[in-house]
């Protein structure tokens, strides 16, 4: 794993103390807006969508006008190439769930990142033009725009054109980021990123033309990207280049409308994302099984609190590394995994005292459904899904919600720039189990459900979610982060329905994550030394943020969340401290 350097996250971590506030200088009150306000780790990327908003567009409107702008001011991870999920609650109460994650090429192989000896060659599924998946994201944008917007293609566009053409000034951190020394391996990526090695400096305006006529073009004829010219070009780039897409492939590209997962907490409704993606699932399940206890009382980031928050979490992965995968070509059991029965089996398996060994769960014979699936499955595969996404959070005057997660997998995804279009391709492919029994670069395990196979969707983490009190929406939730993205959500959601945090306290505060395999409870930096020393005492093998060989991360997620005051009904917006986002409401 690789870690941006964020310069504005090393002075306020001078600036620490051991408590469960994680930023002395941080900010806890959210950005106050009485009519919308959108919520993304770029600030020219809010204000796009704001700028729509008033301009009469809805949330949806609001979201592809962000996702737009953010292909353009954070191509590390916003993206055309790549691929996401979107979250619609509108304010009439209805749901869509827009699934438009990328797919396999017609050509992918179950083995195809294997040598002679069936050995994984390293890096085939992270770098380069093999590793790119069909890419969804236009289509989905254009989908959500055509099917639920109310402006045209071209009004929402035009502040991603604007800023692609005119430019902007690069922060610190985003002139650092280019250095990537991957994008050096790929001509184009280098002159379009790297300036061919004279780079980039702090402040210089970053202007890209090639990506502003593709926007162009895109606006004009949206389907062009799929079925066109602009499609044909696509094509001829990643065959040059090696890839396996083609024109074929990216017409048959499709997006998928799924049913939402659906769950309760407390009074609360959860409505969240289903598979391709484990996240919905994991985190109702994960809620469930904590229903039964009072969290509240026990206190925020109590030793006891966090023990019952990690069991859970300990279970709900272990079920969706036997279970999870994409629903179109895997009968998934996702209703037996959110029952509450279920939930209450896996809860009178948790000792109060006692950390549970992660290689002696026993799953509760409570539907045979489960037992039957698990005994037809051999076991547990690998599967590395980067922590490089980015989500973005959108509620509008009329009460309209979005809640967008979006990625092209790695940093810089494929490092692949698309020759005279100017974009990025996703390396999605890595998030395939290549071969069962290789630990992944996240350490992440999960079922042969997952395996590669022609026009199959990753498994994906991902959890845009929204949450629903009396018929309202209260909360607009998400984060990149890969498995910690399940994690980041709970944490967030419970911070504010169990200890009462305001949105922004309930994001700013320390997060814990556990997955299962390995057998390691994750904390932030700042966590209480005593707490840590109580976990330790309970059986927890604690280790102080993320450790990959010699990097290290004190911290991780990007919380990007949106709530709404039941009461007054104003927008309460809440950017990740983590990073350098916005909230930027009118």
């Amino acid at each position: 794993m690789r870690f941006r350097h964020k310069l504005l996250i090393l002075l306020l971590m001078a600036a620490l103390t051991v408590c469960c506030a994680p930023f002395v200088a941080a900010s806890t009150e959210p950005v106050h807006a009485s009519h919308g306000i959108v919520v993304s780790v770029h600030e020219l990327a809010s204000r796009a969508g704001v700028e729509i908003m008033q301009a009469g567009g809805n949330a949806i409107d609001a979201s592809v006008a962000t996702g737009f702008a953010l292909a353009v001011v954070h191509p590390p991870a916003g993206n055309l190439g790549g691929g996401g999920f979107m979250l619609i609650r509108l304010a009439d109460g209805k749901t869509h769930f827009l699934d438009y994650r990328e797919k396999a090429p017609a050509a992918a192989t179950r083995d195809m990142y294997l040598d002679a000896h069936s050995n994984v060659i390293e890096g085939a599924s992270e770098y380069g033009y093999k590793a790119i998946a069909v890419p969804g994201s236009v289509a989905g944008m254009v989908y959500a725009e055509q099917k639920y917007g109310k402006l045209t293609l071209k009004q929402v566009i035009a502040p991603a054109i604007r800023l692609a053409r005119e430019g902007y000034a690069l922060a610190w951190g985003e002139a650092r980021d280019f250095h990537d020394k991957y994008l050096s391996e790929f001509p184009e990526s280098r002159r379009v990123f790297q300036r061919d090695g004279n780079y980039y400096q702090p402040g210089e305006i970053f202007r890209q033309p090639d990506l502003a006529r593709t926007l162009e073009r895109i606006a004009a004829k949206p389907d062009d990207f799929y079925l066109g010219a602009l499609a044909r070009e696509l094509a001829a780039a990643m065959q040059k280049g090696g890839g396996l897409i083609t024109a074929d492939d990216l017409a048959h590209y499709e997006v998928k409308e799924r049913e939402a997962v659906r769950g309760t907490y407390r009074g609360y409704e959860v409505i969240s994302a289903p598979p391709p993606s484990s996240g919905g699932t994991v985190l109702i399940e994960s809620l469930n099984i904590l229903e039964g206890y009072d969290l509240g009382k026990m206190g925020n980031r109590s030793a006891q609190s966090i023990h019952y928050t990690t069991e859970a979490f300990r279970r709900a992965f272990f079920d969706r590394a036997e279970f999870m995968g994409d629903r179109d070509f895997s009968k998934l059991p996702v209703a037996q995994l959110i029952d509450k029965k279920y939930g209450a089996a896996w809860r009178d398996s948790i000792d109060a005292a006692h950390a549970t060994a992660s290689n002696g769960l026993k799953r509760p014979a409570i539907f045979n459904e489960l037992e039957q699936y698990a005994a037809a499955h051999p076991g547990p595969t690998p599967n590395h899904e980067s922590p490089h996404t980015t989500h973005y959070s959108v509620v509008d005057a009329e009460g309209n919600a979005v809640a967008v997660t979006t990625t092209i997998n790695d940093w810089f995804g494929s490092r692949v720039t698309a020759v005279g279009l100017g974009f990025l391709m996703n390396d999605e492919m890595d998030d395939f189990s290549s071969k069962p029994g290789v630990p992944n670069a996240d350490r992440l395990i999960q079922g042969a459900a997952n395996s590669i196979g022609p026009g199959k969707r990753p498994l994906s983490s991902m959890t845009p979610t929204i949450v629903v009190r009396d018929g309202k929406t209260v909360l607009v939730l998400g984060s990149p982060g890969s498995s910690k993205i399940i994690t980041t959500v709970a944490n967030v959601l419970m911070g504010v329905v169990d200890y009462g945090m305001n949105i922004q306290e309930a994001v700013n505060a320390p997060r814990f994550h556990h997955q299962w395999l390995p057998d390691v409870l994750n904390v932030e930096q700042w966590f209480s030394p005593e707490t840590v020393q109580a976990l330790e005492k309970m059986g927890y093998h604690v280790q102080i943020g993320l450790h990959y060989g010699a990097d290290v991360s004190p911290y991780w997620s990007d919380a990007e969340c949106i709530a709404v005051d039941p009461k007054t009904g104003e927008r309460l917006g809440a950017s990740d401290g983590r990073n350098n986002g916005k909230a930027v409401g009118y």
